[in-house]
Formats: C-alpha cells, sequence, structure tokens
C-alpha cells in the first residue's frame, strides 16, 4: 500500500513530428487506475488533455536511452513519455507497473475462469481402442498416430478444479517430452525417399504440435497466476504475464527447407558477383541527385500478384518456417523465404500510395479548412487500395541502406477538380508562375507534375523516408516509416511506427497523420492482406482532426476490409463528416448538410506513374538495384532469384561490417535527422520561403 500512492510531476510526452517533445504534467491516479496529463499544474482542477486506462497496459522502458519510456494501452493507444534522468525514469515505471498489475489482477478476480466450469478430457470409445494400449512411455511417432484413438467409457477424467492444477502440470511435462521425440523423429528422417523430413504431412504435424504446446503451456502460466491471485489476493511483486521463450533455436537461412550454400565464386554469374562486390565508402556519391522529369518514362510495367504459384508449390517451407517461430517474434532480422516476394521494393509500394494525383492535388482547392480536411481524408482512404499489387498478400523487398526510389506523375490540369469558389487570387497564381519558372526554368506547362522521392535511411532499425511534392499547388508531404513485424500464428503483423506530415503552403497549413497496420493472414492456405488499427489526422492551425478506425474482421461474423471514420473541429466538438465502407471497394462519406457521396475504389481512374529506364538510375535505385531479382521472379526461377537476393543482402552485411570496423557513419543522400523523424533535405517550404524572400529583396 506504500507504492499505491498518487503521484504526479512533469514528463516530457512526444506528441508528433512538428511539436516533437513537450512538457506536461502528470497525475497517476491509483485508485481510478488512471494515467492523466495536462498542459501544466496549474491546469490540473480542469479535464485532462488525455486519460489512459493502464488496466491491462504494458509498460516499457525505451533502449534508446535511459530517460525514455512508452506506456501502452490496452485500447492500443501510447504514450511516449522522457523523464529527466535514470532515477526518475525507474520511480515513474515501477509506480506504473504496481498500479497495471494491481487493476489487472482486480480484472482477473472478477473474472474468474475455473470457477463453476468442468473440463472433461475424456470422450467415449471403444474399451479396446488401440489408442488406450498406448503408454506414455512409447516413442512420440506412436503417439501422434495419424490415427484417431479414444479413451474408453468406463474411464472419466475428473472434474478439473484450481487444486489439480498439479495433475494437468504432469500430464503436460509428459506431452512435452512426447513432442520433443516426435520432433527428433520428424528430422532424423531421410531428405529423399518414400518418407522424408520435408514431407508436407509431417512438417503440418510439426508446426502444429509446436504451436499447440507453446499456446497451452503459455494459458497454463496464466491460470497459475490468476489460481495464485485467488488464493493469496494478490500476484507476487514484479510477477508480469509473457509468452515462454520458444523451444527450438530459429535458423538464419532456409532454402527449401535446408540451410541454404551457394556453388563457388568462380561459377556465379557477372551480375551475382557484381552485387556481391563492396564498395568503399568513400567511393559511393551521397550528394543528392536532380532528377530531370524529361528523362522519365511512363512506366509499363504491371506485376499484379494474384497467382500463388510459387506459393502453393513451396508449402513444405513455410511449415518448416512456421515450426520454428514463436508467436510474438520480431521478424526485422528473419529471412524469409524468396518465393513470397513481390516484385517490387518497399520504397515503391509506398509510391503506389500515390496514383490518384488529382485527388491529392484537390485537397488544396477546399475553400475552406473544413472542406481542405475532408478531402484529405477522402485522399487518404482511396490511397490503400492501389498501394496492393492484387488480392495475394506478397511481401515487397526489403530495401538496402541507401537504397533510393523516384518518380513522378503527370496530371492535365483540366482534370483536377477547382471549385468555382476557390480562393486563389490573380497574385497568387503569379506567385506560382514566378515560383514554376524559378524551380523548373521553363514557362509553367499544362499540366501538374507530382514528384516523389524514397530513400532507405536506416537499416536496423529499418526505417524509410519519402517526400512528395506539387511546386504549382505549393503541396508537399514528407514521412518516415518504421516496420515492425511480428509472428502471430497463422498471420504476420506489421506495425507502420512513423508519420507524415502535409503541408498547404498557400494556406499556412501543417496535416499530421499515421498510418493503420498491416496484417497477412491465412498464410498457410491462401494469403490476403488486412489493415487494422486506428489513425488519427490533426491540423492544429484550423483545429479541425480526423479519427478513423481500419476494423479487423472478428473470429465470427462481421466483415472485411471494413473502415469507418469522423471528421470534427475541435473547439466545438462538432462532427462534420462520417465515413463507412471497405478501403479495397465502396466508401461512403455523410456529410453535416446531409448530403451523401459514394466513392467506388475499383472504378477510380489511376494515373501510371513516371520512372527514369534502367539504364539511366543510379546503382542504389530500386529498380536497377533488384533488377536481377525482379527478372528471375518473372522466370519463376526461385533459386536464381534467391541467389541474388542473397547476393545483395551480403554486400549490405559487408558494408556495415566496414563502416563498423573503421567507425564511419552511414551519410544519407536525401533525408536528415531531425529529432526522432527524418526530414526530406529541400522541402518545398524552405523553397517556397527563399522564393519569398527574394520577391521582397528585390521589390
Amino acid at each position: 500500500s506504500d507504492h499505491m500512492e498518487n503521484i504526479y510531476g512533469y514528463l516530457m510526452k512526444y506528441t508528433n513530428l512538428v511539436t516533437g517533445w513537450q512538457y506536461r504534467f502528470f497525475v497517476l491516479n491509483n485508485d481510478a487506475g488512471l494515467l492523466e496529463y495536462f498542459v501544466n499544474e496549474q491546469s490540473r482542477h480542469l479535464k485532462p488533455r488525455g486519460t489512459l486506462q493502464l488496466a491491462g497496459a504494458v509498460i516499457s522502458p525505451s533502449d534508446e536511452d535511459s530517460h525514455t519510456f512508452t506506456v501502452n494501452a490496452a485500447s492500443g493507444e501510447q504514450y511516449k513519455l522522457r523523464a529527466t534522468d535514470a532515477k526518475e525514469r525507474q520511480h515513474w515505471v515501477s509506480r506504473l507497473q504496481i498500479c497495471t498489475q494491481h487493476h489487472t489482477e482486480a480484472i482477473g478476480k472478477n473474472n474468474p475462469p475455473l470457477k463453476s466450469r468442468s473440463f472433461s478430457l475424456a470422450s467415449q470409445g471403444s474399451a479396446n481402442s488401440p489408442g488406450v494400449q498406448r503408454r506414455l512411455s512409447q516413442n512420440a511417432v506412436s503417439f501422434f498416430n495419424v490415427g484417431h484413438h479414444r479413451l474408453p467409457t468406463g474411464k472419466r477424467v475428473p472434474i478439473m478444479q484450481p487444486d489439480h492444477l498439479v495433475d494437468v502440470r504432469e500430464m503436460m511435462s509428459q506431452a512435452e517430452g512426447q513432442q520433443r521425440d516426435l520432433i527428433r523423429s520428424i528430422e532424423c528422417l531421410p531428405v529423399s525417399g518414400h518418407l522424408t523430413s520435408l514431407d508436407q504431412d509431417l512438417l503440418m504435424l510439426k508446426a502444429t504440435s509446436m504451436a499447440t504446446m507453446n499456446c497451452l503451456n503459455d494459458c497454463f502460466h496464466i491460470l497459475q497466476l490468476q489460481h495464485a491471485s485467488q488464493q493469496k489476493g494478490s500476484l507476487p511483486a514484479g510477477t508480469t504475464i509473457n509468452w515462454l521463450e520458444p523451444k527450438i533455436s530459429l535458423a538464419n537461412h532456409f532454402k527449401n527447407g535446408a540451410a541454404q550454400n551457394f556453388p563457388a565464386e568462380i561459377n556465379k554469374p557477372a551480375s551475382v558477383r557484381e552485387e556481391q562486390s563492396v564498395a568503399e565508402p568513400c567511393q559511393l556519391t551521397r550528394e543528392p541527385e536532380e532528377i530531370n522529369p524529361e528523362e522519365e518514362l511512363e512506366d509499363i510495367c504491371d506485376d499484379k500478384e494474384d497467382d500463388l504459384g510459387a506459393v502453393e508449390e513451396q508449402r513444405s517451407v513455410i511449415l518448416h518456417l512456421l515450426s520454428q517461430l514463436k508467436l510474438g517474434m520480431d521478424l526485422t532480422r528473419v529471412v524469409l523465404p524468396t518465393f513470397i516476394l513481390e516484385k517490387r521494393s518497399l520504397l515503391e509500394m509506398y509510391a503506389d500510395f500515390m496514383s490518384h494525383p488529382d485527388l491529392f492535388i484537390a485537397i488544396t482547392n477546399g475553400t475552406t479548412p473544413e472542406e481542405r480536411m475532408i478531402r484529405f481524408v477522402e485522399y487518404y482512404l482511396t490511397s490503400f487500395h492501389e498501394g496492393r499489387k492484387g488480392a495475394i498478400a506478397k511481401k515487397p523487398y526489403n530495401p538496402i541502406i541507401g537504397e533510393t526510389f523516384h518518380c513522378s506523375w503527370r496530371m492535365p490540369k483540366s482534370d483536377v477538380t477547382a471549385d468555382a469558389g476557390s480562393n486563389f487570387s490573380a497574385h497568387s497564381a503569379s506567385e506560382q508562375v514566378t515560383l514554376s519558372k524559378d524551380l523548373e526554368g521553363q514557362t509553367e506547362p499544362d499540366y501538374y507534375t507530382v514528384k516523389f522521392v524514397a530513400e532507405q535511411v536506416s537499416h536496423h532499425p529499418p526505417v524509410s523516408g519519402f517526400y512528395a511534392e506539387c511546386v504549382e499547388r505549393k503541396m508537399c508531404v514528407n514521412a518516415h516509416v518504421w516496420t515492425k513485424s511480428k509472428f502471430l500464428g497463422m498471420s504476420i503483423g506489421v506495425t507502420m511506427v512513423g508519420e507524415g506530415l502535409l503541408s498547404l503552403l498557400e494556406h499556412g497549413e501543417e496535416y499530421t497523420f499515421s498510418l493503420p497496420c498491416a496484417y497477412a493472414r491465412s498464410i498457410l492456405t491462401v494469403p490476403w492482406v488486412e489493415l487494422g488499427g486506428k489513425v488519427n489526422i490533426n491540423c492544429v492551425k484550423t483545429g479541425y482532426s480526423a479519427s478513423i478506425n481500419f476494423h479487423t474482421k472478428p473470429f465470427y461474423g462481421g466483415k472485411l476490409h471494413r473502415v469507418t471514420g469522423e471528421v470534427k473541429q475541435n473547439m466545438t466538438n462538432t462532427v462534420v463528416c462520417r465515413v463507412q465502407g471497405e478501403w479495397n471497394s465502396v466508401l461512403e462519406f455523410t456529410y453535416s448538410n446531409g448530403e451523401t457521396k459514394y466513392v467506388d475504389l475499383t472504378k477510380l481512374s489511376v494515373t501510371r506513374k513516371r520512372v527514369r529506364p534502367l539504364e539511366k538510375q543510379g546503382p542504389f535505385e530500386s529498380r536497377r538495384l533488384w533488377q536481377h531479382v525482379t527478372e528471375s521472379l518473372r522466370d519463376g526461377d526461385i533459386d536464381k532469384a534467391t541467389e541474388h537476393k542473397r547476393a545483395l543482402e551480403e554486400r549490405q552485411r559487408n558494408e556495415e561490417r566496414l563502416r563498423a570496423e573503421t567507425e564511419t557513419p552511414w551519410c544519407t543522400k536525401y533525408f536528415l535527422k531531425e529529432g526522432d523523424g527524418w526530414v526530406y533535405h529541400k522541402p518545398l517550404w524552405k523553397t517556397v520561403s527563399a522564393v519569398q524572400t527574394q520577391q521582397m529583396d528585390t521589390n
């Protein structure tokens, strides 16, 4: 009880890329199980600016430094906080963990899972069933036989109460030993012949048996803690509920279920030897390159990913991989099989989110702050559909550090919606022409140009930066994304950590936004993509914000790909627009005046991006860098694609090792580190400011 007092004080809270860290006054309300914060101590009597429920939350000290920690609520909301020193951080973390544990236990006590329930492990069957005759000492291949054996009718397992957990532990220990024997028996089988260690049914048995035992152990661990809580009234101090450690170590590389071996260097094709050659850091030109849009041609590449192809043929490899993964395992450093890759880099996937440049440019045409926010939400929700290449979930290439991708879109001005009440004056039009001439060196064309550049700025953690601008309309977007992938059993989850910033310089407005999580579901059958999580869009200047929920499908019932959201004015708390529908199908927008608009994403026109030919691209540009992998995948030569992919990854490791030995820091080409984010080196807001200053000096 001495540790359950309410505590309060100032902490720094990370807000977004624009405002960064801000001091806020935090209060830990132990009685209510809440963490609240206020602008300052004087406003403590007012309504909190934010509140987190601590029941079920996870309090995590950060690896970044000794001052930072995060509070992850069960709702998915997160506070990233920073104390003044390590001692203060430990004080807050320990008090928060105690409060969290107390209120989490309270939920468990109020909802006891075993109190009035009975579990029978027996089912009716013949007393002469072969399953009854098998003893627990027999080897596991016999125990886990394909035949389905049932216990005799006369021998029913007694009803299990909490005091019988010891018997359950004994039975589980026996099952664990037999499961280990099963794994060893499968792995000792020959790699060729009638029955091999890579037999699809055996690999399925291996994967499911391991997943079953891990889940049973985790559940039993939780039941033990809950039983202790019911008997003693509280859990032991410092107790946490975690997933258990994996029983089998994970191999580094896989090729058709086995460690990959490559032929000698002399037998490798020239393209592979070129990919593996290590370039000295001083030989790499890291100076930003100005891409001439006139060199870019309309993209004719159309690699749809609707064919299962090798995924069907290589299912045994997937099973082998799954059998050695653990729930919640970070997949960042796991080398996945080549055949699950789609034929483009992650950097190019970000570019494909911009495939509706007409909707992007039309944002700034809104005549009011409300209309501009609604237009941005409409554009945001239409971007995800085209970002996917087909219905089959495949993984884009992991960009190597220093990799870049450039492209652009041309949009005829007549195709961009411009309202009759647009507030573009003759003066602002003149400024646009002047800016265009200064930046492009030519008279204003009859089309708008949207330029895009992306760069992989970090390898561990994997962080990408991307930037797009339309000079004529004085608008640009800057974002950085850290992709964190985890194994979730029969699916893979990818969290997009980071933030984007849309700048409408004509109106002096900045919109911050986040990205949803992505999930690859049903990875053993027909994998498909699902988006999930809550994202926020906010404009501080106008006071308008949007909250969008991407709903994952419930286990029973429900619809796929559902999204809901609303746009509101924060000062009046008035909802001005509601949206519902599917992010890959039809969206319905309902406005405050009662009007409703439907957007069929499958019928929206897609503008093809413009990309330089391979021969004009630099060695670190995505398509040239991955060209041999892409060509091999198109030809269906998985082994050759794997070889080229391995060569690129090996080159990256060698260069990273060389930089570590020579203590040479990595220098990015287009993006600069600012706080926790990455910003394009020459954003439009700096260029516009410089042009306006020059005009004022001339006048």
